[in-house]
């Protein structure tokens, strides 16, 4: 994750974050940002965005509908030109990731 990396996020990352926080996981009906599954936002001078993340199982099919709703989100960022998906496996998501929001909405207390 670019805070584990001692990288701060730009301005316009900043925003493509903030943004990705109104894609819904539909399987457990809390943001893609506050599940902890965005790794990395990386945009360059020439707008194009990187967005690194993971799902909660290998076997969760990111499907069109998830991967759309996240091209839209970051696109629809001012200054934000494209939008590519790097799906990762490393490091593994688990519960740990998951902001205090994200646990509480979900009843899990730790």
């Amino acid at each position: 994750m670019a805070e584990q990396l001692g990288e701060r996020f730009s301005p316009i990352e900043d925003k493509v974050m903030t943004s990705l926080e109104d894609v819904i996981d539909p399987e457990l009906g809390i943001d893609m940002v506050n599940l902890g599954l965005i790794y990395d936002i990386n945009v360059d001078d020439d707008g194009n965005c990187i967005v690194t993340m993971t799902l909660t199982t290998m076997g969760c099919p990111l499907g069109n509908l998830l991967s759309d709703q996240i091209t839209k989100s970051v696109l629809a960022v001012e200054g934000v030109t494209s939008c590519d998906i790097n799906l990762v496996w490393e490091p593994a998501w688990d519960m740990s990731m998951m902001s205090r929001f994200a646990k509480v909405a979900l009843g899990i207390h730790g």
